[in-house]
């Protein structure tokens, strides 16, 4: 009779669709004209590997939201209502992903995404409790720019012992279960390698693109930089003296016998 399954013959479903390996977030806010080229870069980068894209607008007052719903390849967008700072978008993004590795770059344009599959590579090389860093070994941003980034990355290094060269660079692969066991607070960001060494987990670096930025302008000004930087450093020094990771000894092999 029509409508009844025929016996002996198993039911046919269609194969679920295999979720995405890697993450990629990117906070923004007001960077409408550098969503289309960039969505483009990520994707072409990522070219016959199961991933996706997930923006965080930031609170922005352009047309940030149109340009990444308007975007040339399937892009999440998840919305602020109003700005919370570049480490809530971050956090925002990759509680939201789906994958097991996350990978950030700022959406500016100045990362280049054509680098995330070297640095995904080494970081599943290297382990599953690591972080790899960007290091923008040559900087396409103004002379004072990149002098107190110098001095900032130095000063910081010193007295926090997270030998990272450049930890400012938004470009970062890691596991996502990796990040969501760090504490979270604004500019977050900025101490990433020094969260994950606190946490016990490693940092490496490794050389990457940069590029000078074409379209829109900076949200962040140096002075802006500078002020934040000094209150949240001090705070990373206290967050390190207030914890002591454990040291674990080996189990006791006649305890586990008798057991």
């Amino acid at each position: 009779m029509p409508g009844l399954p025929v016996l002996g013959r198993p039911a046919i479903h269609p194969s679920p669709e295999p979720g995405p390996l890697i993450s990629v977030v990117v906070p923004v806010r007001n960077e409408a004209p550098n969503v289309a080229p960039l969505v483009a870069e990520i994707a072409a980068a990522l070219a016959g590997v199961p991933h996706e894209i997930l923006y965080v607008d930031d609170g922005s007052t352009d047309a940030t939201a149109e340009a990444v719903r308007g975007a040339p390849a399937p892009v999440r967008l998840l919305r602020h209502a109003a700005s919370c700072g570049q480490s809530a978008a971050i956090v925002t993004g990759i509680r939201a992903a789906r994958a097991p590795w996350i990978a950030t770059l700022d959406g500016d344009g100045q990362n280049d995404p054509a680098d995330i599959p070297r640095l995904w590579a080494r970081a599943q090389a290297e382990g599953g409790d690591t972080l790899v860093a960007g290091w923008r070994t040559t900087r396409k941003d103004t002379a004072t720019k990149r002098f107190t980034s110098r001095i900032a990355n130095r000063v910081r290094a010193r007295l926090l012992g997270d030998a990272t060269p450049d930890t400012g660079c938004g470009l970062k692969v890691f596991p996502r279960e990796l990040f969501l066991a760090l504490p979270h607070f604004d500019h977050m960001h900025r101490f990433l390698p020094a969260l994950v060494l606190r946490g016990g987990g490693r940092v490496v670096s490794e050389p990457v693109g940069h590029r000078p930025r074409t379209r829109g302008v900076s949200k962040y000004g140096t002075l802006d930089r500078l002020a934040v930087g000094i209150v949240d450093l001090l705070g990373m020094i206290w967050l390190q003296r207030r914890w002591t990771r454990p040291s674990l000894l080996p189990d006791d092999a006649r305890a586990s016998e008798k057991a």
